[in-house]
């Protein structure tokens, strides 16, 4: 009996093979480094970095652009999906046909025009006409006041906010609940929702490559994203939806910036 206890004392403390890798404290491995989608563009003209807080709508805006546009020129699957450090396109590619209305320099290719007139082709011209040049002079480039614009005002109250680039980038019109908001000018409805933070019920207006206008705090929308609209044209209706009292926030934005809104208007 002592002979087979002793044994089996010493089959418990044989090893049996090598022991188990432990990883007791040495030098820990650094994490991987995952780099932000578009990180090699960081610092780029025409691109940007995410901040915490920031949505597309809000960096759309602040680039004077259509949000869908940031999210196409991105490949974006789901808009609300940022990432701190993730690096966003905000000017389009070279190649790509800007979401504004655009007068074409040629001849359309569509078989029917918006007004449902079917284009003729240039063959059609009658042979006592005179024959078109063989290489048509180039159009002059755009002057740098090709975009300007004369606005209208948006509603009719009297303004009770100026303007001030660090807090306030619109004027407040002071009005009643339900008053008409109209278009400032001919454009495109850009964006149409409440989305974006401290505005509301808000409508943005995208009227050329250079300029957008911004309609907030609005008791109802009347339109809708990608709908054309023309220079006074009711929009919304005045009300006071994320914020103190019943009011139209408007802005005007140059290239994405906002400028006021009062240098663009007629003086009352």
């Amino acid at each position: 009996m002592a002979v087979m206890l002793i044994a089996a004392g010493c089959s418990t403390t044989r090893v049996s093979g090598p022991a188990p890798v432990e990883d007791r404290g040495g030098a820990a491995r650094p994490p991987a480094v995952v780099a932000m989608p578009g990180a090699e563009n960081a610092g780029k003209p025409g691109y940007y970095t995410v901040k915490p807080g920031d949505t597309l709508f809000r960096i759309a805006l602040d680039s004077g652009q259509n949000w869908r546009d940031v999210q196409a020129w991105n490949n974006l699957s789901n808009p609300n999906a940022l990432e701190v450090g993730q690096v966003l396109r905000v000017q389009p590619p070279v190649s790509a046909t800007s979401s504004a209305p655009a007068t074409p320099n040629g001849p359309t290719t569509s078989p029917v025009a918006s007004s449902g007139v079917v284009s003729r082709p240039l063959e059609s011209t009658p042979p006592s006409a005179a024959a078109p040049p063989a290489t048509p002079p180039a159009a002059p480039a755009p002057s740098a006041g090709a975009d300007e614009i004369t606005f209208i005002w948006p509603a009719q109250g009297t303004v009770i906010t100026p303007f001030d680039d660090a807090n306030n980038k619109g004027v407040s019109i002071a009005g009643k609940i339900g008053d008409p908001v109209v278009a400032a000018a001919d454009g495109r409805v850009v964006y149409a929702g409440a989305g974006l933070r401290g505005y509301g019920n808000l409508i943005i207006l995208k009227h050329n490559n250079t300029y957008l206008t911004a309609y907030a705090h609005n008791q109802a929308l009347l339109v809708r994203e990608d709908q054309s609209v023309r220079q006074g044209q009711k929009i919304a209706e005045m009300g006071s939806s994320d914020t103190d009292r019943v009011k139209l926030h408007f802005e005007v934005r140059r290239m994405g910036k906002p400028v006021d809104p009062i240098a663009h208007l007629p003086k009352r």
